[in-house]
């Protein structure tokens, strides 16, 4: 069977599709945030790249677990319980509220008992989700398109979080952002960060950020920002930071945001674009770990994967 490509994702193409499945997204995001215990840093909250789509593996709730999942082939959501009951909701161009309503209306069926807070977070405007018939673009190309992007990129991720002993996220995709992300952290604790996010309570960033942590991730861009790349912070940032080397050498500084930034264009026509990924991944990590002085020595892990 031939090799999948790292596909082509233009902004101007998959723009609305992703507005409209990132709203989704936050549906499924938050009931698994009401049915799960709190995990640091929020991580009981995110979703995970699958073979199908999207998957917010187990979860638990009052007769077993259950699983939702986007399936981006089949286009499906998918509702799996531990009690045989099972249950689809299809995916085409329809509203947010219309998708909201079915999935409730599905999990009534299952016996499966959740309230949300029915309004997305860190997007501004945020509509209620009972109340949003203006999103509601689904082109199912485009969205496959996207999800091989993950699936091509969750496997570098992973093998990037595996040279670091320390405390790590695992590797998944945050609903708030709509980005795929990976943390490490250095152990100690970090200033309280006073930074706001549009509809997102102050305690939850404070929690998130409680740590010191270098983050990097893949996002899919912004109507300011309109193509997608990969980034890498460290919070707290160290004054010479921006300064450092970082590879490749389309790699670039955003003052602005305070990250690096290296686009996915110049990753997917590389020669090696998992090999020319991981330059900039293991080199911003580099160039955030030397300024904030972290120690190197004890959480570096030291074992070469073959």
């Amino acid at each position: 069977m031939k090799k999948l490509q790292w596909p082509e994702l233009k902004f101007e193409n998959f723009k609305d599709t992703i507005a409209t499945v990132q709203l989704w997204t936050q549906i499924i995001g938050k009931i698994r945030l009401k049915k799960m215990p709190w995990i640091n840093h929020s991580w009981h909250v995110a979703l995970y790249v699958s073979p199908r789509g999207l998957t917010t593996r187990s979860i638990p709730y009052e007769d077993g677990i259950f699983e939702m999942e986007f399936d981006f082939n089949r286009h499906v959501l998918l509702i799996t319980s531990s009690n045989n009951g099972n249950e689809e909701i299809e995916l085409y161009p329809r509203t947010v509220a219309s998708f909201y309503k079915e999935v409730f209306d599905k999990l009534a069926l299952l016996g499966i008992k959740v309230s949300i807070y029915a309004k997305p977070n860190e997007i501004d405007p945020a509509i209620a989700f009972a109340e949003d018939v203006v999103h509601k673009s689904y082109d199912k190309e485009q969205v496959n398109l996207f999800w091989q992007a993950l699936v091509k990129i969750e496997p570098v991720f992973t093998k990037f979080r595996a040279g670091f002993t320390g405390k790590s996220s695992p590797v998944h995709l945050f609903w708030g952002a709509f980005d795929l992300a990976v943390s490490r952290f250095s152990g100690k604790e970090a200033p309280k960060t006073e930074t706001s996010t549009p509809n997102m309570p102050l305690r939850v960033m404070q929690e998130s950020y409680s740590h010191e942590v270098c983050s990097a991730g893949f996002w899919g861009g912004s109507p300011d920002f309109p193509q997608p790349v990969f980034y890498t912070y460290i919070y707290p940032t160290p004054a010479n930071f921006s300064d450092q080397p970082v590879n490749p050498k389309e790699a670039f500084y955003s003052k602005e945001m305070g990250e690096f930034f290296l686009t996915y264009e110049s990753v997917r026509n590389s020669e090696n674009p998992e090999d020319y990924l991981m330059q900039f991944l293991q080199s911003a990590y580099t160039a955030a770990a030397t300024t904030a002085n972290w120690d190197r020595d004890a959480l570096d892990f030291k074992f070469i994967n073959s």
